[in-house]
């Protein structure tokens, strides 16, 4: 088994480090019992964990501000808690009670928070990039100096509706960070048998769209490849484009036995580039935490987690009436 990489690199305080190894460690940990809690049958429909990609969102969400927006695809359940959302409104959104986000009737992909600026969880392939675009509209129309953050994946990056956004936003000069959380497959379909062209923020270079590649598994180098992305937006210097090479270990959805890729890859990774093993090392090394000291984190982080699934066990199912609210019709 190859040896992990001696952490290097963007630095960070102590507090800053123990604050991004907890909440990426939440994540994870979320994500690990949702995974059990599917396979249980407490969670039904699509399901998409975020286990290997923990650093993205939680570096990024370092480099925002109170009143800075966000919004993704179906792969968000990180993306929520890392923005500050319940665990357990999570949980019970994701099993369908009337406790959740979206009181039970979004599940997985659908949830919201007017609260957090967190603007979903869309189903849809690229839907969440034109609606992202105009969420930063909206604050350059207001005159407000926020950002918008908007994620979606290599797979997505084909989509044309991502490009008439890049154009749209770039002719009005909006204030939005654009991320592409390249974690190397879109389903099940290498990038690399996708894409022309193995950059993908470069697509933004004939739409004048600055951008840079990132280690998407390093919590500092995201946090610094974001806050920099976030200033030229709000300068308004226009939008930005941040590739994160990441990486997840599950499959695309729990449906997919992820067959196009061999445990060997998986674990190379895994190994050698873990994001929350990082974290864990540069502490360590630093001297600034011990393996008893971090593993009291986790055991915290466990218990946490176990109460929001036992949150969303007793929570109630949504009462019928809810299947004529939140109905939009002409």
């Amino acid at each position: 088994m190859p040896a992990r990489k001696k952490s290097s690199g963007p630095k960070a305080t102590v507090d800053e480090m123990l604050l991004y190894y907890r909440r990426m460690l939440l994540i994870r940990r979320f994500e690990e019992k949702a995974g059990q809690l599917y396979g249980m049958g407490l969670i039904g429909g699509f399901c998409h964990l975020y286990i290997g990609q923990e650093a993205v969102v939680v570096g990024l969400e370092a480099s925002a501000r109170e009143g800075d927006k966000r919004i993704t695809a179906y792969r968000d359940h990180g993306h929520m808690l890392a923005c500050g959302m319940d665990a357990n409104g999570v949980m019970a959104e994701l099993t369908g009670r009337a406790d959740g986000y979206s009181r039970g009737k979004g599940g997985s992909m659908h949830m919201f928070s007017r609260e957090k600026d967190f603007y979903g969880g869309h189903g849809i392939v690229g839907a969440q990039v034109p609606i992202g675009a105009g969420l930063a509209f909206s604050d350059k129309y207001k005159g407000n100096d926020s950002v918008t953050f908007v994620y979606f994946g290599d797979g997505a990056a084909n989509q044309g509706q991502v490009y008439e956004t890049f154009n749209m936003a770039s002719l009005w000069q909006l204030p939005v960070v654009f991320v592409i959380e390249n974690n190397q497959y879109a389903m099940g379909t290498s990038v690399s048998r996708a894409s022309s062209t193995p950059d993908l923020y470069t697509r933004g270079a004939s739409f004048g769209i600055e951008g840079e590649t990132v280690d998407g598994m390093n919590v500092v180098a995201v946090r610094d490849a974001g806050a920099k992305a976030a200033k030229h937006a709000r300068s308004g210097a226009g939008p930005y484009i941040l590739e994160m090479k990441t990486y997840r270990y599950r499959g695309h959805s729990m449906s997919d036995p992820a067959k196009y890729r061999t445990r060997e890859e998986v674990q190379g990774v895994r190994s050698t580039r873990d994001p929350i093993d990082q974290a864990r090392d540069m502490l360590v090394e630093a001297g600034h935490a011990d393996q008893d000291s971090l593993k009291s984190i986790d055991q915290e982080i466990k218990a946490e987690v176990n109460e929001a699934a036992e949150f969303s066990r007793t929570s109630p199912e949504p009462d019928p009436s809810e299947l004529w609210t939140d109905v939009y019709a002409a």
